[in-house]
């Protein structure tokens, strides 16, 4: 099983806060009308930003994407706010019963674009989780589920996080780990906040 976890959170989970998480995540993964999602409008305690890291000056996402993907891939694009650009290299299940999803976001704009609206309006995910692709989405038409990022009980996200802002002419790259639906369904509809929907086919 290949769980890619953000660099801020460098510990290995232990088997006993896996299962946690995965209980808490595959119960509450879907629902049968595609509503809301869970727990939006809480009033949980904000956590600290998580420090970002400078390089020349520019701030560098905390991601693990883009092991082995090839970037020439281009299996979706989906068009944001502000000229914004979000290209899908790969949707591939993993052997644990989990759904990657990997691509990149361009800015083709002429100015630089903050990234807070990607982690979603749950308040308690978007305080562990500042400047993620949190509030990234999955819906599964033909069986009425929607599916959100995965996240561990402390309520972060297995997903690119720390993009704290993208400079014209500058590409992210972004993950996101969704519980994986039935074998059954080989195309979901994707949407992170602000961009377009985009289809998907799964592969593996």
């Amino acid at each position: 099983m290949r769980i890619r976890r953000t660099t801020t959170t460098r510990g290995v989970m232990t088997a006993a806060t896996m299962t946690a998480a995965l209980a808490l995540v595959l119960t509450g993964c879907g629902d049968d009308g595609g509503g809301d999602a869970p727990g939006q409008g809480s009033t949980a305690p904000s956590a600290p930003a998580s420090p970002s890291a400078e390089d020349k000056g520019e701030t560098r996402p905390d991601t693990a994407a883009g092991e082995n993907v090839d970037p020439d891939v281009k299996l979706a694009e989906a068009r944001g706010q502000g000229g914004l650009v979000l290209v899908i290299n790969e949707v591939k299940r993993d052997s644990g019963g989990f759904l990657t999803v990997q691509g990149e976001i361009t800015n083709e704009g002429d100015q630089a674009r903050t990234t807070s609206a990607w982690a979603g309006s749950e308040v308690n995910i978007v305080n562990k989780n500042p400047n993620s692709v949190a509030g990234a989405t999955l819906v599964d038409k033909v069986g009425k589920k929607r599916y959100y990022v995965l996240r561990d009980t402390d309520a972060r996200c297995l997903c690119t996080t720390a993009i704290t802002s993208l400079a014209p002419g500058k590409t992210a790259p972004v993950f996101m780990q969704f519980p994986a639906p039935p074998q059954t369904t080989t195309e979901v509809d994707f949407n992170l906040p602000t961009f377009a929907t985009t289809s998907l086919k799964i592969s593996g």
